[in-house]
């Protein structure tokens, strides 16, 4: 599938030259939003964020850190809300190394400023990590785990005062079933959390999903399968139309899931999982009729597009197919009728619109 892409152009935000480092991007209420980071000459990092109205041409955003660790945070998560940006950064610290977790708002002045949050909130003992944002009638919600399995953090719309909600019924680990959590997004005025889950003495995963009214109480639900015991994991939702298309690993493929009024139903296969470095899928869009996936099959980066309901197809990429690489990102947002596509090979970042 050929799409006419157009590449844009993200200028260095005020302060220390170095390399621009973009991780993710969102779209809501007329404003697209992309975050990441600044990497100087010696591998220090800053935080960095940019605004477009139109996806085309972006400014950035003063951003306003207020710990040590968010003065050298990547911003790695992006979630939207009328407007209102808010994301997740993370920068390794600490005796033993381990990502130290920062929250951060879109003020109404236009500057993202860091919310103080206690270390223990996203750390401690009972950490594991942090992961995507959403942003919802309800408020906000970040998805991840911690040792008792999967976990939450939900806000109200000022994206402020995170409450963590961890081993709760239905979400959490249970002594049958070891839960992950992946994803979120907004749905129906509530929330749905997408992941997957191991039961004792299975050799593969099955694909979960959790709905939630509050944020505080969930019921899971299995998603359908096609095929033996193999693993499975969901990895991303999207709002597409009146539904949720869900994508993520389905054996020795990408495998997408669809939520209608009739529950969960399988959306297609696409791609052929490899042997090697991590399989993801690390962006889903839904844009001019179309869900957009991006992803690493284990060999390399691609992008796979489907009505929503099957039949994906491998979309053509304006660059050479970045190599797996733990600090290489190829991912996709979308809004109306436009997507955008964001790569970084480890050496230059580059986003690409398109219509």
């Amino acid at each position: 599938m050929k799409v006419t892409w157009q590449e844009v152009s993200l200028p260095a935000p005020a302060g220390p030259a170095g390399r621009l480092a973009l991780r993710d991007s969102t779209a809501c209420g007329g404003r697209w939003y992309v975050v990441g980071a600044v990497v100087g000459a010696d591998g220090a990092t800053r935080p960095a964020a940019w605004a477009s109205g139109d996806g085309r041409s972006w400014t950035p955003t003063r951003v306003e850190p207020r710990s040590t660790y968010g003065k050298v945070a990547v911003l790695y998560a992006a979630g939207c809300r009328g407007g209102m940006l808010a994301a997740i950064g993370a920068q390794s610290g600490g005796a033993h190394g381990n990502p130290r977790v920062t929250q951060w708002r879109l003020r109404p002045d236009g500057v993202l400023d860091e919310v103080p949050a206690a270390f223990e909130l996203y750390g401690g003992p009972d950490a594991v990590n942090v992961g995507r944002i959403a942003g919802g009638p309800p408020g906000w919600l970040v998805a991840g785990n911690r040792v008792g399995g999967a976990a939450v953090w939900v806000a109200g719309p000022t994206a402020t005062g995170f409450r963590l909600v961890d081993r709760a019924p239905g979400l959490a680990s249970d002594g049958q079933l070891a839960t992950e959590a992946t994803d979120a997004t907004a749905y129906r005025g509530g929330w749905v959390v997408v992941g997957g889950g191991r039961r004792r003495g299975q050799r593969g995963g099955e694909p979960l999903a959790w709905t939630s009214a509050d944020g505080l109480s969930w019921r899971r639900t299995s998603l359908p399968v096609t095929g033996g015991d193999e693993y499975r994991l969901v990895q991303r939702v999207v709002a597409a139309g009146d539904s949720l298309v869900a994508a993520g690993l389905d054996g020795g493929r990408f495998g997408a899931w669809r939520l209608t009024g009739d529950g969960w139903q399988e959306a297609g296969r696409f791609g052929t999982l490899t042997t090697g470095a991590a399989q993801q899928i690390l962006g889903l869009a839904s844009a001019g009729g179309r869900v957009w996936a991006a992803g690493c099959d284990g060999r390399v980066y691609g992008l796979w597009s489907s009505s929503g309901e099957g039949a994906w197809r491998s979309v053509q990429l304006p660059l050479a197919p970045p190599a797996p690489s733990g600090d290489h990102v190829l991912t996709v947002s979308g809004a109306g009728r436009s997507i955008l596509l964001i790569a970084d090979d480890g050496r230059r970042s580059r986003a690409w619109w398109a219509a």
